[in-house]
């Protein structure tokens, strides 16, 4: 498969820093999205492909997460991406609808397609479980999705953001699953995971009703090795494999004068052969050819491997937060830290401001709680200073909605 020069040359690292939350929202120059300069090629380019565990689905191993990214859909799908993953929590449903009007007149069976209800948003503890949403809800939610992507059915259906064994395991959830396979509105059925990802892992691969895991794995985690564990137990039982947050934040820093070597990145993902494909994040052409190249060569070179740090902890100033949540018992104001972190990773790595508001207001975070300790109590394991980051990250909510594009 041939696939079109980009446009214009690769991103080179960005200058200047982020001077201010509020003022990085308001200010469109600051998104531009800048990446390693690589040089684009004339030639035929080379696509591998694994399947996606017992679905029987063959896929490129570079496949689209879609936040923020509906305006290259089109040139993605003819460049070669197979794979589309949404949520109906994007942009409230809006992201569904986008998708829906720009593959109404597409075979249907040119793409895969895969969406999810957002569980974590209402089982943030595994008390929680059965008053948080009806096994009712989850269909429902399938049936806006279906309606808002003018579709029949979805090939992958997911639990999604799921924390807790009891979410996964609850019976009137499995039942509403079944219900759901067997009426054909979902090929499989699948479940995603940010957190406490190994026993998610592990427990979708030993039940017989989810097809696909969809998980966080990259090089900056903490516990990547469990992770990696875990995936190679889930494939050797035919479990489907995808992997996402495979960018690990994009910058090393908050100011953005140092981007992780994004190639290298996805490349630390895709060497293993138990994840099936990935679902990195682009929004515009360059990104685009610039993850597909990867396929190329999916070996990590000297200078890729020391461009990952792989010998260096996290610090501070980082973006990425592993979601260990050993932070919540620690905090004295009961805070969702973990959640809060990955909306300061949204805002100030990944440059989607109006996701970063969404998950802030998941959060259930008012305020700035964090101003009434002098001193913060909570010691992350990945030595981020917990109470600058929760206050600067706040002020978000302060921004009006519009201006967070």
């Amino acid at each position: 498969m041939s696939l079109k020069k980009p446009t214009k040359s690769r991103r080179d690292f960005m200058k200047k820093g982020m001077t201010g939350l509020a003022g990085a929202v308001l200010a469109p120059t600051v998104f531009t999205n800048r990446r390693f300069y690589t040089e684009p090629q004339e030639k035929q380019r080379k696509f591998v492909y694994r399947t996606l565990g017992k679905t029987g689905i063959k896929l490129p191993v570079v496949s689209m997460g879609t936040y923020n990214a509906t305006s290259i859909t089109k040139e993605a799908l003819e460049a070669g991406i197979v794979h589309i993953d949404t949520s109906a929590d994007y942009h409230r449903g809006n992201d569904e609808k986008m998708f829906g009007n720009l593959l109404k007149d597409r075979s249907r069976d040119s793409y895969i397609m895969g969406t999810s209800i957002g569980m974590w948003q209402y089982t943030r503890s595994a008390d929680q479980v059965k008053n948080a949403v009806s096994a009712q809800r989850i269909k429902d939610s399938l049936s806006g999705s279906l309606e808002r992507l003018q579709t029949d059915f979805v090939d992958i259906y997911y639990l999604g953001g799921i924390q807790h064994k009891e979410v996964m395991e609850y019976k009137p959830y499995l039942e509403a699953l079944r219900d759901i396979k067997n009426s054909g509105k979902a090929r499989f059925i699948g479940v995603t995971t940010h957190t406490n990802e190994p026993e998610i892992i592990r427990l979708a691969a030993d039940s017989d009703v989810y097809d696909v895991v969809l998980t966080k794995y990259n090089f900056r985690m903490n516990h990547k090795n469990e992770v990696k564990k875990a995936i190679k137990y889930a494939a050797e039982r035919e479990m489907g494999v995808v992997a996402m947050k495979t960018q690990a934040g994009v910058y090393w820093d908050k100011a953005r004068t140092e981007m992780i070597n994004q190639k290298a990145a996805l490349k630390w993902v895709l060497q293993d052969e138990n994840v099936h494909t990935a679902i990195p994040s682009f929004k515009n052409t360059d990104q685009l050819y610039e993850d597909l190249s990867v396929m190329e060569d999916l070996n990590l070179s000297a200078r890729e491997l020391a461009d990952l740090r792989l010998d260096k902890g996290n610090s501070s100033t980082a973006l990425f937060c592993s979601q260990c949540t050993e932070c919540i018992p620690q905090c004295p104001n009961d805070l969702d830290i973990p959640t809060i972190m990955r909306s300061y990773m949204y805002a100030y790595g990944y440059e989607q401001p109006a996701k970063a508001r969404e998950t802030l207001e998941y959060s259930g975070l008012t305020g700035d709680p964090c101003s009434d300790c002098e001193i913060c109590s909570v010691k992350c394991s990945s030595g981020f200073d917990v109470k600058c980051k929760v206050s600067d990250i706040a002020r978000l909510k302060a921004v009006p909605e519009e201006f967070l594009v």
